[in-house]
């Protein structure tokens, strides 16, 4: 058995440049652990994915020519069904052996080649044999099969593979084949030899295309399979790593940027950057450039068109501001680069010149003049139209900033709310959706509505997506907030719920909004009154699904929190208090934290769960009243944890109404002793009721007073 490194690569019509990265690294990936899966490479061997514009390739290291053979043991049956009582193999027992390949022309010798051991209860025979290891050429075809039938293919289409049929026997020669695009050539080999697999009507070979043209020769043939990265390089004109494409590309924009000065830099987008590497097969960066006069539209607009439509990456100055030049990722490059630059100025001229007509067009109606407008675009059958929402959002702004501020806050709220979708029916936003808010931003300064009110109707949409900005000044933070409530409670209070990986309204994303500015701008709001009070401006559109929100909504903070680094058992200790002042959780959880670490904190953990459940059962009759008379503690060890209570909870209260909650649960932490005492020394459940109910009162105290940062409970192991 010799090992040797392998190289398969499916070449392709041009593949979809969105999905490409993701189609070569899952092709390398169930490949090679199929591979590894048959033994014939091993989990040190390492698999090197490619992908270009109309190629899928693999490399793996150290593939065997054929697996090692593989010993299996194979339990056949209970001794009492495969031996008869004098021990000789029954019909069934021969019958299965001889299906297994088994030499039964001797019952009594195969007999004694098998193993008897104890299965359970029962004994029963086991059979051993050796399976030969799979054939590189058996199991590479496996393995391509495999890649080839899991690749995450966007859209599979059909087409005929070539017959040498004649015409009169021409449909009856037609083979339909079905793949993301028609391919053309497979590539296998190990080493320098060809291995012969097969795979959508095609046979394995050694040559292969470079690119269409500029490469040196056709086909490109490949000498063995370390050499297929360098020689499609040099012979071919394509570099096949989307990893080394992709840096060759941001290298060339940088230095690019670089030549054009004064500060330049290319617009930073990744996926346009993951788009052009599965555009191109041999990136050249050329400066391109279009009049000065285009700049006076918002720069938004010339970015959005330009990287949307053309794939071209615009130069911004050192101040962030766009400049008139633009660079272009070709995918040839000829000693005279004129006729590339010429031509795509030529092509984006004409989108900018789009962009300059809509903005011109919009901007000789105010916004005002279209508010009317937003009553004939419909929203949602149940909920009405735009013009309807708009009204909600007003009355859920309006009560959020009487609040948060004064009579101002409240009327630049109210315009912002009313005038943030208006946006939505002009040209501009008709036919870059993406600018919605932005629009509307630049068009109030226009109007001369001033910065607070442009600044408001261009952040209500935020945060868009996870690290966005939150709205800069408070009339957008109330315009946001009342937006995103009147998504959400309008959807809840149609049913209209997030199914696993399904949120046509990103209810998720609103939720996780809300959060965020509660939290970051510390907003003095409570949870629950928010949702509450956004439910009367839907009428009877809907019906009250608040407590179902609220769920929703401390569900995803909890994953956020998570994932912010606090453990499960801190989050949920904090959260099953159902905390109103979102922004003041964090502060709760340092606090739990610090109270975990101290040697007190596990005894008081588990002692609380113990009240919780006391006080559970007890509250079945009716609820236990947090009262003490001193007159009837008889046992000294409840006289010293009522003592104790009065001397620390007062304490305890005051640092927590002052928002040291740290300090709070530490000094609480004093407790443990008296606490520990309690339940040595004091019967709860005594036969006296004014005894017991006096008991269950001091408990319920204990309860209430060592639970208002966190229920402690939680932590208990």
């Amino acid at each position: 058995m010799t090992t040797q490194n392998l190289l398969v690569e499916l070449f392709v019509e041009e593949l979809p440049p969105k999905a490409l990265q993701k189609l070569g690294d899952a092709f390398a990936t169930v490949l090679g652990d199929q591979l590894k899966t048959q033994g014939l490479a091993s989990a040190a061997s390492v698999v090197t994915p490619f992908a270009s514009p109309r190629r899928l390739a693999a490399h793996v290291t150290a593939v065997a020519d054929k697996a090692a053979d593989k010993a299996v043991q194979q339990k056949l049956m209970p001794v009492t069904v495969g031996l008869d009582k004098d021990g000789n193999a029954t019909p069934a027992l021969l019958k299965k052996l001889q299906a297994l390949g088994a030499d039964v022309s001797n019952p009594t010798a195969a007999v004694a080649a098998l193993k008897r051991a104890q299965d359970g209860k029962a004994e029963a025979l086991f059979y051993d044999s050796v399976v030969p290891g799979a054939t590189l050429q058996a199991g590479l075809q496996k393995a391509l099969d495999e890649a080839i039938a899991k690749l995450p293919i966007p859209k599979v289409m059909s087409y005929q593979l070539e017959t040498d049929c004649g015409m009169d026997n021409f449909l009856p020669g037609w083979t339909s084949v079905n793949f993301v695009r028609p391919a053309h050539g497979l590539v296998a080999l190990h080493g320098s030899t060809v291995v012969p697999v097969k795979a959508l009507g095609l046979t394995a070979g050694n040559s292969t295309q470079g690119h269409r043209f500029e490469a040196a020769v056709s086909p490109v043939v490949l000498a063995d399979a370390d050499s297929y990265a360098a020689t499609l390089q040099k012979d071919g004109a394509v570099i096949a790593s989307f990893a080394e494409r992709k840096a060759e590309i941001a290298r060339q924009l940088a230095a690019a940027a670089a030549k054009v000065g004064n500060g330049a830099r290319p617009i930073e987008d990744e996926a346009l950057l993951d788009e052009v590497t599965a555009l191109v097969e041999r990136p050249n960066v050329v400066i391109c450039q279009f009049e000065e006069q285009f700049l006076g539209v918002p720069q938004e607009c010339l970015i959005l068109t330009m990287k949307a439509n053309q794939k071209y990456f615009p130069l911004l100055d050192a101040a962030g501001k766009l400049t008139n030049k633009f660079l272009v990722v070709s995918n040839i490059s000829p000693e005279d680069t004129s006729f590339v630059t010429g031509g795509n100025e030529r092509v984006v001229r004409p989108r900018l010149a789009d962009a300059k007509f809509f903005f011109d067009q919009d901007r000789k109606k105010t916004l005002a003049s279209r508010v009317e407008g937003l009553g004939k675009v419909v929203y949602h059958n149940k909920l009405g139209t735009q013009g309807e929402r708009v009204e909600r959002v007003r009355a859920i702004a309006k009560a959020i900033a009487q609040q948060l501020g004064d009579a101002q806050l409240v009327q630049d709220a109210d315009l912002a709310a009313q005038l943030a979708k208006t946006d939505l029916i002009t040209d501009m936003v008709g036919e870059f959706p993406e600018l919605q808010g932005i629009m509307g931003g630049y068009y109030a300064l226009n109007d001369g509505l001033g910065e607070t009110v442009a600044h408001a109707i261009e952040d209500h949409y935020k945060p868009r997506f996870a690290g966005d900005a939150l709205p800069r000044n408070t009339a957008g933070v109330v315009v946001a907030l009342a937006d995103k409530l009147e998504t959400l409670v309008g959807m809840f209070g149609i049913g209209n719920l997030p199914t696993g990986d399904r949120d046509p309204f990103a209810l998720r994303r609103h939720a996780l909004g809300v959060i965020r500015m509660l939290v970051e701008k510390d907003l003095p709001l409570d949870l629950s009154a928010l949702l509450a009070g956004a439910v009367p401006a839907f009428g009877d559109k809907i019906t009250d699904a608040s407590a179902a929100l609220a769920d929703f909504i401390y569900d995803r903070l909890a994953g956020s929190l998570r994932e912010q680094g606090y453990s499960a058992q801190e989050v949920d200790a904090v959260l099953a208090l159902r905390p109103q002042r979102l922004a003041l959780v964090q502060k709760q959880l340092a606090a739990v934290r610090a109270f975990a670490a101290l040697p007190e904190a596990p005894a008081l953990a588990a002692a609380n769960k113990r009240v919780g459940n006391i006080l559970k059962k007890a509250e079945v009759e009716g609820p236990v009243d947090a009262h003490v008379n001193p007159a009837l503690l008889q046992e000294q060890a409840e006289k010293d944890l009522f003592a104790a209570l009065q001397r620390f909870v007062p304490e305890a209260n005051a640092q927590f109404d002052a928002g040291d909650y740290t300090a709070s649960l530490q000094t609480l932490a004093v407790l443990r002793a008296p606490v520990d005492a309690f339940f040595d020394d004091v019967m709860v459940n005594a036969e006296q009721l004014d005894l017991r109910l006096n008991r269950l009162g001091l408990l319920k105290s204990l309860h209430e007073a060592m639970n208002r940062v966190a229920d402690l409970s939680r932590l208990a192991a």
